[in-house]
């Protein structure tokens, strides 16, 4: 399929494989599973019912294959790479919508036209705040956006929102040699049997879908070997404690937004969820500890990794960007009321703060801007999932 054209047809296809500069654009569920076509999602979430059916807690696995549904197109249409199947969807009515889809000839599972319709419905009233929004209000309100004259937060200056949250997730005293030392140890052991005992129980698994793919994913050898080499390449020295390193220093700027999270928070985040996931004998659980991998540490607070506690840091840092620096305030005031605030990339997670939560503050601190309210936290409408059904905080 050429690069110039996408017909709603094409995008509400089964089989379509959306092509881009000759490669097909992938989408993804839980972020790290990936497709070409919806075909392939129907196919996974086949096999997902299939898997959880007979499971020891009686999955409602029709509720779950909607959920896979809707994740599926969603991250299909929301696309990382390519904005034609959003534009083909806002550009077309409900009524042409549904047309399209009781058009195609290939099988589709129950639920497909809905749930079609209420992505299209959310995405006309909804703005996806991240780095390369074509919203120039989007891309501002990403905590990627690089702020030139630097932010302070907690007695330090950083270069964006993103460089903060992802520095603290490492203990002041870390140094870069300790994390290699740590990745060194990990690329020689065996992590199957370990992962093995997340993904089969639905109690971890389902809950924290997410966060048990991106262990996967990063336990990989080539992965953790890929760390080791990222921080070496970027100069950084085996002395050098990884938290000051991602402060502003005499150089704005030393690593991008994009850097901060793929590296510097990967990695943090990799360290922290191996400690809250692994077993309570597990030896991996005393040595992360040492390394002060068993929780975050703030000023005289030690916060869960997986807490409402820490995931309420998100809104004190964006009182400062969004209350107190006015070009900041103005951006995120503007935007109309009937608008929401989302962030939707690839039908990612993140555990630290579920996504939902960080939306909800996002549109509360709009709420702030205006003048209108007070941000509250309130623990009964936050989500944070744990292992194993845990509550926030337990096992901390």
């Amino acid at each position: 399929m050429g690069a110039e054209e996408l017909s709603l047809q094409a995008v509400v296809t089964p089989s379509t494989v959306v092509e881009k500069n000759g490669k097909p654009v992938r989408f993804a569920i839980h972020g790290f599973i990936e497709f070409k076509t919806l075909a392939e999602a129907f196919a996974y979430i086949d096999g997902e019912t299939r898997r959880w059916k007979n499971a020891r807690g009686n999955v409602d696995t029709e509720r779950l294959a909607r959920e896979l549904l809707r994740r599926g197109i969603e991250s299909r249409v929301i696309s990382m790479e390519d904005e034609r199947p959003l534009d083909a969807l806002m550009t077309h009515t409900k009524e042409e919508l549904q047309s399209a889809i009781a058009a195609v000839k290939e099988r589709v599972p129950a639920g497909y036209s809905e749930e079609f319709v209420a992505v299209q419905e959310k995405w006309k009233h909804s703005l996806n705040c991240w780095s390369a929004s074509p919203s120039i209000a989007g891309r501002v309100l990403s905590n990627w956006y690089p702020i030139a004259e630097g932010i302070r937060l907690h007695g330090a200056t950083y270069d964006s929102t993103e460089h903060f949250w992802q520095a603290v997730k490492y203990h002041p005293d870390v140094t870069v040699g300790e994390l290699q030392e740590l990745l060194v140890a990990w690329e020689g052991r065996d992590w199957s049997a370990w992962l093995k005992r997340l993904e089969s129980d639905e109690k971890i698994y389902l809950p924290n879908a997410y966060a048990v793919e991106f262990l996967r994913h990063n336990l990989q050898v080539e992965r953790l070997k890929w760390f080791g080499e990222e921080l070496t390449r970027q100069g950084l020295k085996a002395g050098d404690r990884a938290r000051s390193a991602q402060q502003r220093g005499a150089t704005a700027q030393r690593f991008s937004g994009f850097e901060e999270k793929v590296l510097w928070g990967d990695l943090a985040d990799l360290f922290h969820m191996v400690y809250t996931f692994s077993a309570a004998d597990d030896p991996l659980r005393k040595t992360l500890a040492e390394h002060h991998f068993d929780g975050i540490y703030l000023g005289e607070r030690k916060m869960g990794f997986i807490s409402e506690e820490f995931g309420s840091q998100m809104l004190e840092i964006w009182k400062v960007k969004y209350l107190e620096m006015p070009r900041f305030r103005e951006v995120i005031a503007r935007i109309p009321e009937e608008i929401r605030l989302e962030h939707f990339l690839n039908d990612g997670d993140s555990p630290d703060i579920p996504i939902p939560v960080y939306v909800g503050y996002l549109n509360e601190i709009r709420e702030m801007a205006r003048g209108r309210g007070k941000a509250q936290v309130r623990g009964e409408n936050l989500v944070f999932p744990g292992p194993a059904g845990q509550t926030a905080g337990e096992g901390k």
